[in-house]
């Protein structure tokens, strides 16, 4: 499934710039959105800006276009929107704030594991 393989990707990425507490959900059941939303925050905007940078690179590499981003330098919420899988990089007071996993409780979370 090519949007798993996108999902393995993005969560390296994620990982290799000491992304915390990074989540994997499986939304492809309950939503036409995405199969995938990864979540992860950084502890400070540099770290978040960092995540962001080496996500899309490493898709990119990859061969995969970014569909559309939500957020820029600044931002203390970035999402990248790959179609199939959809990442959304916090800094830690925004993601405690919006709970994304909490408002997405409906998906299945899964390990990298298990991709």
């Amino acid at each position: 499934m090519e949007s798993a393989k996108m999902a393995k990707i993005a969560y390296k990425a994620l990982d290799e710039k000491k992304g915390e507490d990074i989540k994997i959900i499986e939304i492809a059941g309950i939503s036409v959105i995405a199969d995938y939303f990864i979540i992860s925050n950084g502890g400070n905007i540099s770290q978040v800006q960092a995540m962001v940078e080496n996500v899309r690179e490493r898709m990119q590499q990859s061969g995969y276009e970014i569909k559309r981003v939500e957020g820029n330098r600044d931002s203390t919420w970035v999402l990248l929107d790959y179609g199939d899988v959809v990442v959304h990089i916090f800094d830690k007071e925004d993601r405690l704030f919006y709970d994304l996993e909490r408002i997405w409780s409906d998906g299945t979370p899964i390990s990298i594991e298990d991709i």
